[in-house]
């Protein structure tokens, strides 16, 4: 029988544990998980539909909430990164790129990590080069991949909203190919999950469960592409192979920040999912290469 002694935990002594839920193989709580997906789809095609300003106002948040989570588990190896300039420069790198395109958001960016580590030197030299690393490293992995969301948005001008908006077609895309990589790997890999793909950094990954991904994707990206964006159908496959490779190592590459970081989850913000940046790994790594694709084949 366990038993706790850590007046910390809220037992008493000699009681017993109380039994953790187990959600399956699936490791989550999966009415939760479609609640808050729910939600949060909701309030992102109502934005689109309604006024894409608005859309970049969630997008914003996501990034500040984002830096708060990263910031919450650096510190459990005492890296303190400077959230105020991070938040603040995250959100005019988002903002410049909606308005002003891509020469902007690389100005943005530059000003902004110079902006760090000016601010860092008011602590001193002590561990300076190991936060003004780490703090660059968040200024890249979330302002800077996030604001490739405003580039895209911004291909259909700057007002409006709707599905006639090229902006707005392009999110959806973008939206739901990735999240079509998440559904179909999570069916496959929990219906047929047996050889792991990289079990010492995500043990419930499965090679199956990649295959499943690689079908949603290529379906996705095929069909939204020709009857949604009125594009070719091999732009479409294209887009579906790029976005489950990336949206794969995107998720392996935050399960090897939370593994290093000895955490489960970044956060508990989106009940059934843990933290935001546990939903946005796959988003932040294909968001780039999907923005690159549709603007060169697709929209010019």
């Amino acid at each position: 029988m366990t038993t706790s002694s850590d007046p910390s935990s809220g037992a008493l002594p000699g009681a017993a544990a109380p039994p953790q839920k187990d959600h399956g193989r699936a490791g989550r709580d999966l009415r939760a998980a479609v609640i808050s997906a729910v939600v949060l789809l909701g309030a992102v095609a109502a934005s689109l539909a309604v006024w894409k300003p608005a859309f970049m106002l969630i997008v914003v948040a996501a990034v500040v909430v984002a830096v708060w989570e990263l910031r919450k588990g650096l510190l459990a190896h005492a890296i303190d990164l400077p959230e105020q300039p991070l938040m603040l420069g995250g959100a005019v790198m988002v903002v410049v790129a909606y308005v002003w395109g891509t020469d902007a958001l690389v100005t943005a960016t530059a000003v902004t990590a110079l902006a760090v580590m000016l601010w860092l030197l008011r602590r001193g030299i002590d561990g300076y080069v190991k936060t003004a690393t780490a703090s660059v490293f968040t200024l890249v992995y979330v302002p800077f991949l996030g604001s490739f969301v405003a580039l895209l948005l911004s291909e259909g001008g700057h007002d409006g909203g709707g599905l006639d908006d090229d902006g707005v077609q392009g999110i959806l895309v973008f939206i739901l190919v990735t999240i079509s990589s998440d559904i179909g790997g999570y069916i496959a890999g929990v219906l047929f999950g047996k050889h792991p793909m990289a079990p010492v950094i995500s043990p419930k990954k499965s090679w199956e469960g990649f295959v499943g991904s690689a079908v949603a994707c290529l379906a996705a990206g095929w069909f939204l592409v020709v009857y949604l964006l009125d594009g070719d159908w091999w732009v479409g496959l294209c887009l579906g192979l790029i976005t489950v490779v990336m949206a794969t190592l995107g998720d392996l590459c935050e399960s090897v920040i939370k593994r290093d970081l000895g955490i489960k989850d970044m956060s508990q913000v989106i009940p059934g999912h843990g933290g935001l940046m546990d939903r946005l790994d796959s988003l932040l790594a294909t968001i780039a290469p999907i923005w690159l694709l549709l603007h060169y084949l697709v929209f010019t």
